[in-house]
């Protein structure tokens, strides 16, 4: 087999397809790069969401989202999970018709699954002793 000049690791790289696993690393990863901080299941849980939209495919139409499911797109969004892309095309009356979609940022999925993410650990931190200085009652409301 001749050789291209590519290995395989490249090859493998440049795919378009992920897993609902890798997926949901990639999320729960990119919310941390945030300062945002996802459980487990709750990222399995959008990834599977946006799978879910995705199927087969790379991209999705905007208009088939209800406003709570786009405000998980733009969480995705921000992330670089997901990117947007508009087309554009004129109608037999003269009118311009713009069609929004969803695509699958397939690179950057793989990229955030792979990265190694520090989680800092907050116990025993002297930050916070001065919360053991405040009294209890001090938290309870005004009656």
């Amino acid at each position: 087999m001749k050789n291209n000049g590519k290995d395989s690791k490249d090859t493998k790289e440049s795919r378009n397809y992920t897993n609902i696993f890798e997926l949901s690393s990639a999320i729960s990863r990119g919310l941390s790069l945030q300062n945002k901080i996802m459980s487990e299941e709750e990222s399995f849980d959008a990834a599977e969401h946006i799978i879910n939209f995705f199927g087969y495919n790379d991209r999705v139409i905007d208009n088939m989202l209800e406003p709570e499911d786009r405000d998980a797109f733009y969480t995705m969004e921000d992330i670089g999970v997901l990117q947007t892309e508009r087309e554009e095309t004129t109608l037999y009356d003269g009118r311009e018709w713009r069609i929004h979609y969803w695509i699958l940022n397939v690179k950057r999925v793989i990229e955030l699954s792979k990265m190694k993410v520090k989680v800092a650990s907050l116990n025993n931190d002297s930050e916070f002793e001065v919360y053991d200085q405040i009294p209890e009652d001090f938290w309870k409301p005004p009656q």
